[in-house]
């Protein structure tokens, strides 16, 4: 099933393409009517001329006046006929603009011209030169000048652009998408095996010393205790992943409460990784805002995850402040580790990028998608410099604090 953002886009380049090629076809056609009545004006402006010396008795009117500034200028063909179409087709005043091959005989020459002539009076009426109003002396057929004529092709060619354009916006989308989706999945197992398998490997370890020590209630009870406590962690990963992809009901809930959790869960591992970590969290309120807990709580892991592979060294800090904001409530998490460069701070949060060498770019991508599309919240680098840390910030909308 098509997502309706997909959807959406393809819609969108198909009406982009449809305005494109309407607003060319429009905007190229009233600047070709333009051209063509300002070469009818030329034409008609001829024939005035022509009309003028006919209708003239001043003997000392010259016709090369009408020759030099009104013929030569003219760049679009042109045949001057009499009141029968009829013209000399070696003429050069009577022909304008139309090449003749010079090997052609007269006859030929006037069987391509007349074919030209019916071609030009499909297009545009000829313009009679009338003498004292009543007997027609010539007429004058006229066609489109190259400029005209390239300007017809123009918006066809425009639209094959626009086509081209659309269907590499297109396909690229969907190969984007397609890439996007692929590295979601990959990432999605991985990230799958990731939270299962630590429960799992405990829950191995703790069988094997069930093994050992059956004999000894006290040992048993405590490795019992260490089971449920992984079962319980494999059923909030079960959880987790059951309601990507669902509406999830958000309730008012405690936003201390749920960071002292994280903050329980990795002092207790990070440890065993060799790094010594100071977790600081010492909020002087309460603060409440409307969250699913689960899905909040894998954001604050996701982050602190990131913040504890950002810290290179064997030792660092890792700070949660809360604060509030009219009815925002604000979380940072800030470390101390290796900072993200300016240009990379987007594209964290994208799916399949990861810094990390094994690492599958999944994380921070959930955590915007918990925090944007689930919660209507934001998440986004606050600040960053390199080799002293990151502050990212997360905002959750209709909160409150409590002394």
């Amino acid at each position: 099933m098509k997502s309706p953002i997909s959807i959406n886009i393809k819609l969108a380049l198909f009406i982009v393409a449809i305005i494109i090629a309407i607003g060319t076809l429009w905007y190229t056609n009233s600047i070709v009517k333009k051209l063509q009545e300002r070469e009818k004006q030329i034409v008609t402006l001829y024939a005035k001329g022509l009309e003028y010396v006919a209708n003239s008795d001043d003997p000392a009117i010259d016709y090369t006046f009408i020759f030099e500034n009104i013929i030569q200028p003219i760049d679009f063909p042109l045949i001057l006929t009499n009141e029968k179409n009829e013209f000399d087709p070696l003429s050069k005043t009577e022909i304008r603009n139309i090449k003749i091959d010079s090997t052609w005989d007269v006859e030929r020459a006037r069987k391509y011209l007349l074919k030209e002539l019916a071609k030009m009076d499909e297009v545009h009426e000829p313009i009679n030169v009338v003498y004292q109003d009543s007997i027609i002396l010539s007429r004058i057929h006229y066609g489109d000048s190259a400029l005209v004529e390239q300007l017809k092709i123009y918006p066809y060619i425009q639209l094959v652009i626009a086509a081209l354009f659309v269907l590499t916006a297109y396909f690229g989308f969907n190969y984007v998408k397609k890439s996007e989706q692929g590295k979601i999945w990959v990432g999605l197992s991985k990230e799958t095996a990731h939270q299962l398998g630590t429960p799992l490997s405990s829950m191995l370890g703790w069988i094997e010393l069930l093994k050992l020590n059956y004999k000894e209630s006290d040992k048993v009870l405590d490795t019992l205790n260490e089971l449920e406590n992984d079962v319980a962690r494999l059923q909030k990963v079960t959880d987790r992943f059951s309601k990507i992809g669902s509406v999830s009901e958000l309730k008012t809930e405690n936003v201390n409460t749920v960071i002292s959790k994280v903050i329980s869960y990795f002092e207790r591992r990070v440890p065993q990784t060799g790094k010594i970590i100071e977790f600081k969290f010492s909020p002087s309120k309460n603060y409440y805002a409307k969250f699913n807990p689960d899905l909040f709580e894998w954001v604050i892991e996701n982050l602190t995850k990131n913040a504890l592979d950002a810290i290179e060294s064997n030792k660092g800090a890792i700070t949660y402040q809360i604060s509030s904001n009219k009815n925002n409530i604000l979380i940072d998490v800030i470390d101390t580790g290796k900072g993200i460069d300016m240009k990379l701070r987007k594209e964290i949060f994208r799916p399949g990028y990861s810094t990390k060498r094994r690492g599958w770019g999944l994380g921070l991508s959930l955590s915007k998608r918990i925090i944007e599309e689930y919660h209507k919240g934001k998440i986004f680098v606050k600040s960053s410099l390199s080799g002293q840390g990151t502050q990212i910030r997360i905002i959750l909308r209709d909160g409150e604090s409590v002394a």
